[in-house]
């Protein structure tokens, strides 16, 4: 009679090694039980060996867009050197589990990296990957869109920056261009948000007595400083509200009268900064380098 493994077995391999449940479930069959075995069967395997790289720091990598018709997803794959970051197959990682978020729409990372795919779960994908390219990899976030409009996306400097939006109406040549002009624009002055509307009353608050305070710093009596703070609330809005902002190639009009232009209008929109908040190590690139190579001889 074949071995059949114990749910708790396959969990105390799984919490040993880190390797998916799949695969300590094959593993502790293939070892007919034997755990010490089955850990070698799986550093054999090289999934093990995955997971001894889970301490490392990936503040490396990419931000990449896919579009598959009406659904889209912005998301940050990292690594830990911009080596294996500006590799083919690393961008490939990207696209194949952004296919995954458009198809199963996860809530978050953790539901992603359960998701199925063809090579098992997305978790189970991924650990593949990093015994192959011998570096950490991780999905660190992703948004996805739905849309009755159109999607577009820019990604900047081979994906140091990614931005997605939403767009209401036709996608008209005429509204595509101005869409693109768009992305252009909010990966030029990152805006925190959309419309006016979207300030918190809490945000705004805090601003103001910032302002108030800065002018007074200045010398300006309080009731001067209250009446300054109008004309740099302004200002704060033209700076962190897409919509307010003069448009960076004509700053005679705003984005909102480059958007009647096109016929258009933005639902929302989303970019990712690369590595953002993220700790990066220091390393020789040499060093790196040689690594790399070493890795890729294994």
């Amino acid at each position: 009679m074949a071995y059949v493994a114990a749910a708790k077995d396959v969990m105390a391999l799984r919490n040993k090694t880190g390797a998916g449940v799949m695969e300590c479930k094959k593993a502790l069959t293939d070892a007919e039980g034997d755990m010490e075995k089955a850990v070698d069967l799986l550093r054999e395997r090289g999934i093990a060996k995955a997971d001894k790289k889970a301490s490392r720091i990936a503040a490396e990598g990419i931000v990449s867009c896919y579009i598959e018709g009406k659904t889209g997803v912005l998301i940050e794959l990292n690594c830990e050197s911009d080596f294996v970051a500006k590799n083919p197959q690393f961008a490939e990682i990207a696209t194949e589990a952004a296919k995954v978020i458009v198809k199963e729409n996860p809530a978050n990372v953790e539901a992603l990296l359960a998701c199925a795919c063809e090579a098992g779960t997305v978790e189970e994908y991924l650990k593949s990957k990093i015994a192959v390219i011998g570096e950490k990899i991780a999905i660190r976030r992703f948004v996805r869109y739905e849309t009755n409009g159109f999607l577009e996306s820019y990604i900047h400097l081979g994906g140091k920056l990614g931005v997605m939006l939403d767009m209401s109406g036709e996608a008209t040549a005429e509204a595509k261009e101005v869409a693109h002009d768009v992305t252009l624009q909010v990966a030029f002055t990152k805006p925190a948000y959309l419309t006016k509307d979207e300030v918190s009353a809490e945000t705004l608050e805090k601003e103001k007595a910032v302002l108030k305070q800065q002018a007074m710093n200045e010398g300006k009596p309080e009731a001067i400083a209250e009446k300054m703070v109008m004309g740099r609330i302004k200002k704060f809005y033209e700076e962190n509200c897409l919509l307010e902002q003069a448009f960076i190639k004509d700053d005679s009009k705003k984005v909102s009268d480059l958007l009647k232009s096109g016929n258009t209008a933005i639902n929302k929109f989303v970019f990712y900064v690369m590595g953002e908040g993220l700790e990066k190590k220091s390393e020789d690139l040499s060093e790196e380098v040689a690594k790399q190579v070493a890795a890729m001889k294994k």
